[in-house]
Formats: C-alpha cells, structure tokens, sequence
C-alpha cells in the first residue's frame, strides 16, 4: 500500500472508532438503563465497548476499501448512511430514553448494512466480509431491542 492508501485508512479507522467513542460518550447509559427490565439475554455491560471497538475499527477498513475501489457511488452512499444510522441509535435510545425510536433506527440500521453486504459482495468481497460480523451484531441488537421494548 502506497502513503495515500495508509493515510485514507488511519483516516477511515480514526473516523468511526473516534466517532463511536465520541457518541457512546456522550450517551452513556446511565441509571435510565440500568432500571430496565432487561431479557435474560442481554449481555454484560462491559462487553459492549469491546466489540464495538473491533467493528468500528473493521467498518472503518471497509469504508477504506469502498472509496479506494471503484465500486461505484451506492456503496458510498450506503457506508455514510449506516454510519449516520450508527451514530443516531445512541442518543436516541440512551440520550432521549426513547426504546421505540432506537427500534426503528436500529432496523433500517441493519436493512442498510444488509444491502450494502450484498451490493459489495462481488466487487469489494473484502469490505463486505469485514461488515458481516457488523450485521450479525447488529441483528442481535436489534433483538435485544426488540426485548427491550416489549418489556418496558
């Protein structure tokens, strides 16, 4: 990889894991989440920020490989919509406490990435391998939302 490839990396990585760090910051989950009544699946609090370090950092090499590829502009556009999509989830459902908008953001949430897989597997199979344990997190957590909100 040449300087330019490197540099549009760092930029993508440093992007989604600085962003997610920023938002899940900011919205921390708080005593409004922890006085949930909770499925007997939900996970551990401590593992969350874990698994999404590893996705924001693979998200980030994918959208990397998006804009080096010519895979053409609905990728593009699919990758920045899951993002925004990403970054919204949390200030909805832990900001603004609100369970069923987290639901629906965190559907189309997944319908995006489930698209963009599929719109990516036979051009950039790479990127669309790195969202794949994305979608599969993102499809428990949506479960989990689902829980969520049926049992408060």
């Amino acid at each position: 990889m040449d300087t330019r490839s490197w540099t549009r990396l760092a930029l993508f990585v440093v992007l989604t894991v600085g962003g997610g760090v920023l938002v899940g910051w900011l919205t921390l989950p708080g005593a409004w989440y922890a006085s949930l009544n909770k499925p007997s699946f939900n996970p551990p609090n401590w593992i969350f920020g874990p698994v999404w370090t590893v996705l924001y950092v693979m998200i980030g090499i994918a959208g990397s490989r998006l804009w080096r590829d010519d895979v053409g502009p609905w990728p593009r556009r699919l990758w920045v919509a899951q993002l925004i999509l990403n970054f919204c989830w949390s200030p909805a459902f832990f900001g603004m406490h609100a369970i069923g908008a987290g639901l629906g953001i965190i559907v189309l949430l997944l319908a995006t990435i489930v698209v963009l897989i599929g719109m990516t597997w036979r051009r950039e199979r790479t990127a669309a391998l790195l969202l794949t344990p994305y979608a599969a997190w993102v499809a428990f957590a949506t479960v989990l939302n689902v829980a969520l909100y049926r049992l408060n």
